[in-house]
């Protein structure tokens, strides 16, 4: 049996408890390959889009708003 990550055969019922080493991995991947890994380009629209949540909601900051909406792209990226 091949136990390398192969995310077309992710158990259903694992409940997302490799999201933090997937994450690690993704992030890494996106700071070699630059804007030439396919996440990268979502995950710079969801900043871009927190920012400007953050600039328009007053209990938002710009940074907050960056942070959480580059984690939430980065996460639906992960987890479909």
């Amino acid at each position: 049996m091949n136990d390398e990550f192969d995310p077309d055969r992710r158990d259903p019922n694992d409940g997302g408890s490799n999201l933090l080493s997937d994450a690690g991995s993704e992030i890494k991947g996106m700071a070699k390959e630059g804007l030439h890994h396919p996440s990268t380009k979502p995950v710079l629209t969801g900043a871009a889009v927190g920012a400007v949540a953050g600039l328009v909601l007053p209990v938002v900051s710009i940074p907050m708003g960056i942070i959480a909406g580059a984690g939430f792209m980065l996460y639906k990226r992960l987890r479909p």
